[in-house]
């Protein structure tokens, strides 16, 4: 699907939900007349949900956010931005002089899932005015090579957060490798992908990473270096050494999944809090 058939505009989202209720509140401002709005001041507006903002102190937002080096006139674009929670940071962010793109689950999937968490963030951006410069595309890690993210060379920053362990499940280290492509092709020389996902320790058997829903960081250094990318720098803005990545139900015994029976061992996990995560910084260079 070509992405002029695919990107939807805030206008075009309100034409489609006429019944629905109007926007909540006024997209958050900037505090000064003409004043870009702070990365911290995006993590801090009161239109956030209240349940994301409960994991800021495993995701560290405003931190993550500035290693990537984000600027509030570039271009982004979030891969699966799922329920919104990096997504109602960025949209105020980015709506002075920006340009915002959440390329979310394909249209066409079988998957009900995905259809389900596709049709609620289209609800979000329908009616709440947080939303009102999102542009909305679409990303399928198995797929040919396309423009569907956003069109070829435009984007400065391409941004994905837990997503890498579902693409290598379900398709593969091709489809992380297709993956790493086509975030390539968006960006403009020297723009950075920013990649966030639960870390598998290197001393791991490589198998573990089929099911558990962590990944090894060299693992995914060395997929993104053959995609052409070059690694610019590491972070541990989002480790969690309480993590030992090694649990029964993988990464979904932990929060906010939580994927256990109540009592002691729910206890275990919540004390335990969200993964240990890698943070990697690269950067397409200029040819």
């Amino acid at each position: 699907m070509k992405y002029s058939a695919i990107a939807l505009t805030m206008t075009s989202l309100l034409a489609l939900s006429a019944c629905d209720s109007a926007p909540q509140s006024a997209a958050p401002a900037s505090t000064e007349q003409g004043a870009a709005m702070t990365i911290e001041q995006a993590v801090s507006h009161s239109d956030r949900t209240p349940a994301f903002v409960q994991r800021d102190a495993f995701r560290h937002p405003a931190e993550t956010l500035a290693f990537f080096e984000l600027e509030p006139s570039m271009t982004v674009v979030e891969i699966w931005p799922g329920g919104g929670y990096y997504s109602e940071i960025l949209a105020p962010y980015l709506a002075e002089e920006g340009t915002f793109y959440a390329a979310h689950f394909p249209e066409e999937s079988d998957s009900n899932y995905y259809q389900r968490s596709l049709s609620k963030f289209k609800e979000r951006l329908a009616s709440e005015a947080v939303f009102g410069n999102v542009q909305l595309t679409q990303f399928s890690p198995v797929t040919q090579l396309s423009s569907d993210i956003a069109p070829p060379n435009s984007a400065d920053r391409v941004l994905t957060f837990r997503n890498l362990h579902n693409w290598y499940m379900n398709g593969g280290e091709e489809a992380v490798l297709n993956a790493f492509r086509q975030f390539h092709q968006a960006l403009v020389p020297d723009g950075i992908l920013g990649v966030v996902d639960h870390r598998l320790p290197e001393s791991a058997d490589d198998e573990a990473m089929a099911n558990s829903g962590y990944i090894k960081e060299s693992w995914v250094i060395e997929l993104a270096q053959q995609a052409g990318f070059e690694l610019v720098e590491r972070s541990e803005i989002n480790a969690n050494p309480k993590d030992t990545a090694d649990h029964p139900n993988g990464v979904w015994n932990l929060p906010p999944t939580l994927n256990v029976e109540e009592g002691d061992d729910a206890e275990i996990y919540k004390a335990i809090g969200e993964s240990d995560r890698f943070t990697l910084k690269f950067r397409k260079p200029i040819e």
